[in-house]
């Protein structure tokens, strides 16, 4: 299947004091790391594992490099202060992800470079001014197209083919949020069905939400990129496995813990893949400009046991679509 290609690199301006910084070649260059997930959270810490390695790969050897990493949960008040402290001590760039995260680096600071292993919409959400010219000082992956979510919800609709109805679980302090509404409920239109908008902040909401769900013999639920879904990941699965709701997930690390299906791109790749932007400006000493990539690592992956007396249909294959 051929597949349009969507990884998408932006860069920074021109005014980056990179040049300067790359000319130190010989002194150790500091990275500032900050994750809105716990320490300890085994799937974050091997995607900045991958980050670091790929850098070492690069050239970044062991005394060349110093990592600064913050780990601050799903913590808004924490991630302020954390991310207060890691601009102050001026590291040479940070790697960052995290909808509500990088408007607060952007208001802290205007020339460090601010490296984002995936966003959805950087230009919608008013981040940068377009791609091919962004400004600023963020570059990065773009996560997703924005079709991916009508795709999603015609994945579930073959997995489960009695759906009619299929609610969007998401935080709205996410500034992506109006996006994927947007794109949830033009997708659902042809499939015939009623897009349900679910906004959620905590653990409780999203039990409370699951239920009302789960009173519906014909609804389905989608969750987006969120950092606050994507912490509660083990508590969700466990939710919807227990009220018997089938859902979709943006992110492959709900299917590794169970839950039932996910289409989207490959996280640990665009961490990976961050360390090759961050080498680039200091081996260049310029602008990186946008450009396209030609990787495609859009995934589709389901788990392999099917829940007995579910009704789902598992005559469709969901695996992982072949990279061209």
């Amino acid at each position: 299947m051929k597949r349009r290609e969507f990884i998408t690199l932006v860069g920074g301006a021109a005014a980056w004091p990179l040049t300067a910084r790359a000319q130190q070649s010989s002194r150790v260059k500091r990275v500032g790391i900050l994750m809105p997930y716990p320490k300890g959270d085994a799937e974050y810490g091997a995607r900045v594992q991958a980050f670091q390695q790929e850098l070492e790969k690069l050239g970044w050897v062991h005394g060349t490099v110093q990592f600064d990493e913050r780990w601050t949960a799903d913590n808004m008040d924490v991630v302020r202060a954390e991310a207060a402290s890691l601009i102050a001590s001026n590291p040479d760039a940070v790697l960052a992800t995290g909808g509500r995260v990088i408007p607060i680096l952007i208001q802290l600071s205007h020339s460090i470079p601010i490296v984002i292993p995936g966003n959805t919409d950087p230009v919608g959400v008013g981040w940068v001014t377009n791609l091919a010219h962004p400004g600023g000082n963020l570059t990065g992956f773009t996560l997703f197209e924005l079709s991916i979510l009508s795709k999603s919800l015609e994945l579930l609709r073959q997995i489960a083919p009695s759906i009619v109805r299929v609610a969007l679980i998401y935080n709205p302090d996410n500034p992506n949020t109006a996006i994927y509404r947007r794109i949830f409920e033009s997708g659902a239109s042809p499939l015939a069905i009623k897009p349900i908008a679910m906004p959620i902040h905590h653990l409780a909401e999203i039990d409370h939400a699951v239920a009302a769900l789960s009173d519906r013999q014909t609804a389905g639920a989608l969750f987006p990129p969120d950092v606050t879904t994507t912490a509660l990941r083990s508590d969700i699965v466990a939710l919807l496995a227990h009220h018997r709701v089938p859902a979709i997930y943006s992110d492959r690390v709900f299917t590794k813990i169970g839950g039932l299906a996910s289409y989207g791109p490959d996280r640990t790749d665009l961490f990976r893949r961050s360390a090759s932007i961050l080498t680039a400006f200091y081996e260049a000493k310029k602008q990186v400009t946008y450009r396209s990539s030609n990787r495609q690592n859009t995934s589709s992956w389901s788990t392999l046991e099917r829940p007995k007396g579910s009704g789902l249909n598992y005559h469709l294959r969901c695996s992982r679509l072949p990279t061209r």
